[in-house]
């Protein structure tokens, strides 16, 4: 299967990507101000501390003495400590603008993520996913913080130094700003290369969470398949990718910074040679000539700064463009906003406004084909199912048995066509609503990390732990427990890793049973079932099932006899549906998937869990009955 090609990020700066963090920037517009601010008078001290040097040396140590130096040292430890003040406050608030922005980021996309449909999840891998909510936000919430900031201190800084050399002598000034456009030129060149390859750093970044995730999640299939040599190769190619663009950046940065200091060098010896003779010829000041030294010394660095900082803040665009597209993705299912007025959202339900539902549905004329597929999968299908009513759904694994439960569960929506729940449009009521009603118990089932109280409550959480337990025991989901060390308290394990596939079900069956849902979907929920449980759980549903409206997508098709009506599923359509009497009678393709089913359990002696050497004559009699 070919791997997922993330999406490439090469757009040149621009505002408008930038104006849609905004709303996660304006609630803390009081730590910015605050940032920026004393920023900007961090870098009129950082400009004044040569001037102070400048004052020493023509004041003090050229005429030998001291006079005055109480006023100068208070003065200068004033501005010293002013400086230290401002610098805790600064970073205190930049702190508090990466903290808080990065979770408003975190929790916005988890909010988005839950409200998307099924087909994101069938097409983004989790490893993707997890690199926007993680690195990217970390990514932008730096950059927002510290990386903003420093450019406005770097280009104050930069033109006030200027300013003044430009005042104390435009000679000398005139030589250090003649190297600038060299720095920049080296510097454009470097940092667009460099650019190049940390986005291609980040870009594989995203594909080793990824790898990692389904390491860890796919380590029972791993080991079972004796792949580990695998995955460990396209692990580690992965990560030489990662470590060779790496070293390309390394390498740019090895040659770009000397460079920059080489040219540093010249202009400070050029600054002396020239300051110098001007020195000795009466034209400047010693003081004044320390002043455009130590300017000559530091100003390349914050224009270096500058230009690195400009080159990351075009490169956390991409880091903005990935979040942006995630927050952006549009669900495929979603209610219209006279739905939600009335019935709420899905973290805002009202459910004051919730209609009882009976369960009785209809499929009217429908017609479906999934978002990114070009041939439809159900055509004009009809189907009227009573409220109390038992489908069961069969055929060939791949055959399509899910799609009907997915239009149901409205995970998907009809393209042509509508479904009527209690004789209305589900469409005109609330997602949420609907899934409130429907129990689902699927094949493999998911469990979360806690206890089994907590897993199986997920069905009703204000459930007590009596009817926790009295939920369990109908399904049998009580023998786990009495497995485990420490009941119902026993942790699960991520996932429910400790728990088998079986176990897992008798869980989410417990789960289901306690939501008390009007509608029961199974899919395929006893296939990793041993027999004796199976049947356990066959008497249960039997009686839960009773009055409500169920859908059973079976495979083992001795489960579905008492089912009110059957339909076969072939291709994506629906090519039989009635009883069990009524298919086997009919000899179509249920009777060749009964019949051939049927023959292979009798042959490994395991149907309905006992040895028969009369099943052949068993079938025929079901057939004539």
């Amino acid at each position: 299967m070919a791997a997922y090609e993330e999406q490439e990020y090469k757009k040149p700066f621009s505002f408008q990507v930038w104006a849609k963090m905004l709303p996660f920037f304006k609630p803390y517009k009081k730590y910015f101000v605050i940032t920026i601010g004393l920023n900007l008078l961090l870098a009129g001290i950082d400009v004044l501390v040569p001037l102070f040097q400048s004052y020493a040396i023509d004041h003090f140590i050229v005429p030998d003495t001291l006079e005055g130096i109480s006023i100068f040292a208070g003065v200068y430890i004033g501005l010293i400590v002013m400086q230290t003040i401002f610098v805790y406050i600064s970073v205190h608030a930049a702190t508090t603008i990466e903290m808080c922005v990065g979770k408003d980021l975190k929790w916005a996309q988890f909010e988005h993520l839950q409200t998307l449909s099924f087909s994101y999840y069938n097409t983004t891998p989790v490893g993707y996913i997890h690199a926007r909510v993680m690195s990217d936000t970390l990514r932008i919430a730096g950059m927002t913080a510290w990386g903003l900031v420093d450019m406005f201190w770097a280009f104050v800084y930069v033109v006030s130094v200027f300013g003044i050399m430009l005042l104390l002598n435009w000679k000398l000034a005139l030589i250090i700003m003649m190297i600038v456009p060299c720095i920049a030129l080296l510097t454009v060149y470097f940092q667009n290369k460099i650019l190049h390859w940390n986005r291609k750093v980040r870009k594989i970044n995203s594909q080793i969470t990824n790898a990692y995730n389904e390491g860890i999640t796919g380590v029972r299939t791993s080991k079972s398949m004796v792949v580990e040599e695998d995955n460990q190769n396209n692990f580690f190619q992965i990560t030489k990718n990662m470590h060779q663009a790496a070293i390309h950046s390394a390498r740019l940065n090895a040659v770009y910074i000397p460079t920059i200091l080489l040219f540093s060098s010249i202009a400070c010896a050029i600054v002396l040679e020239r300051g110098g003779y001007m020195v000795q010829e009466e034209l400047l000041q010693l003081g004044t000539l320390s002043v455009f030294i130590s300017y000559a010394v530091v100003i390349f660095e914050p224009i270096q700064q500058l230009a690195r900082l400009l080159a990351d803040l075009i490169s956390c665009q991409a880091n903005i463009e990935r979040v942006t597209d995630l927050l952006e993705q549009k669900p495929n299912v979603c209610d219209n906003p006279e739905v939600e007025e009335k019935y709420g959202d899905m973290f805002h339900p009202k459910k004051e406004n919730w209609e009882e539902i009976k369960g009785d549905i209809v499929f009217e004329d429908v017609s479906f084909r999934y978002p990114d597929g070009k041939e439809y999968v159900l055509e004009h299908f009809n189907l009227h199912v009573p409220a109390g009513t038992n489908v069961a759904i069969v055929g060939e694994t791949g055959a399509g048995k899910s799609t009907l439960v997915n239009l149901l569960g409205r995970f998907f929506e009809p393209t042509k066509g509508r479904i009527l729940i209690d004789g209305k449009d589900y469409r005109l009521r609330s997602q949420l609503w609907l899934h409130g009603q429907i129990g689902y118990v699927l094949q493999n089932p998911h469990l979360f990390s806690g206890t089994l109280y907590d897993n199986i409550r997920y069905g009703n959480l204000d459930a007590t732990d009596e009817e926790v337990r009295k939920a369990a025991k109908q399904v049998s989901a009580d023998v786990v427990a009495e497995k485990l060390e420490q009941g119902y308290e026993s942790n699960v394990g991520e996932s429910g890793g400790r728990l088998s596939t079986g176990e897992k079900q008798l869980i989410s069956f417990a789960r289901a049973i306690l939501a008390n849902p009007r509608i029961f979907v199974l899919d395929e929920a006893t296939s990793s079932i041993d027999t004796q449980t199976e049947q356990l759980i066959q008497q249960a549903t039997d009686h839960l099932l009773k009055g409500h409206t169920s859908f059973v997508i079976a495979h083992r098709l001795s489960t579905i006899r008492k089912a009110d009506v059957i339909l076969v599923v072939k291709d994506g359509k629906i090519i039989e549906q009635g009883t069990h009497k009524e298919l086997l009678q009919e000899k179509g393709y249920y009777y060749e998937l009964y019949s051939r089913q049927f023959e292979e359990e009798a042959a490994m002696g395991i149907l309905a869990g006992q040895e028969n050497p009369h099943s052949k004559q068993k079938r025929k009699k079901e057939e004539h009955e």
